[in-house]
């Protein structure tokens, strides 16, 4: 199942700006990419940091121009097959995120897989 392929600009919260010093560097808009898989129900999603002591982390939403941020509990589910846990947030409207195939990193994959195929297992080719 492919990646969304969602992406918008979240502009630096006003107080930040305000903060910066007067003829420093000031702190600039950054593109959120959505990490749920293409065509989930609601908005778009894209964890932004850690919180390590609470085991959450804190997620941008979104949907069109308007973006929230939320602390948000990691999803619980375990791969069988690797044993990794989801990266996504618990109780997230798509697929789990080792059945999320970002489509243009599985293209760079597969060109280098090509290019170099002594650094691929089969399994990755």
């Amino acid at each position: 199942m492919n990646q969304c392929t969602a992406v918008t600009l979240l502009p630096p919260p006003e107080f930040l700006i305000r903060l910066a010093a007067p003829g420093g560097s000031r702190p600039e808009a950054g593109y959120l990419l959505c990490e749920l898989a293409a065509g989930h129900d609601g908005g778009h999603a894209m964890p932004l940091w850690d919180i390590d002591a609470n085991r959450t982390a804190v997620w941008a939403r979104w949907s069109g121009e308007r973006a929230t941020m939320a602390e948000l509990s990691w999803c619980g589910a375990i791969d069988r097959r690797s044993e990794d846990a989801c990266g996504l947030f618990a109780g997230h409207p798509s697929a789990h995120d080792w059945d999320i195939v970002d489509p243009t990193l599985a293209a760079v994959d597969a060109v280098l897989a090509g290019a170099h195929p002594h650094l691929f297992s089969e399994r990755d080719r």
